[in-house]
């Protein structure tokens, strides 16, 4: 039998978990970040665990994850780009100051990026995973 995951979906209120975040720079970056993501995705955020705000979804072996995502943590902000960044070369290379993980996009400030190349890439990821997994 598998496990039951630990990160599901919850209806706690979005704007409450960003309003309360820390400092002040943190709570607007990543007021900022929902919004674009709900802009990209066409669809409301929804807190999934304690840290992740998610978009849409779509079904994995364990169950249901987020098509996009971002976690506002202390250090940096990752935003959960689940294609990837195969095929995202040309963005990666003009979005500015971050790193990557297999699916993370590590940022530390927004101010270090450009949110309108943000924006394409999640865009891309977004119908990549429509592609892969239809609504």
């Amino acid at each position: 039998m598998a496990a039951t995951p630990k990160t599901v979906p919850t209806t706690a209120s979005v704007p409450d978990h960003l309003a309360a975040l820390e400092p002040a720079r943190r709570r607007e970056e990543a007021q900022a970040l929902c919004a674009l993501l709900a802009t990209v995705s066409g669809h409301p955020p929804v807190l999934w665990g304690a840290s992740i705000i998610g978009f849409g979804t779509y079904p994995t072996k364990t169950g249901l994850w987020p098509r996009l995502g971002f976690s506002p943590r202390k250090a940096q902000h990752v935003v959960y780009l689940m294609d990837g960044f195969t095929g995202q070369a040309d963005l990666l290379a003009r979005l500015g100051k971050a790193s990557t993980g297999v699916s993370c996009l590590y940022v530390k400030r927004l101010a270090d990026i450009d949110t309108g190349v943000l924006a394409e890439m999640a865009r891309r990821s977004w119908a990549l995973m429509a592609q892969r997994h239809p609504l």
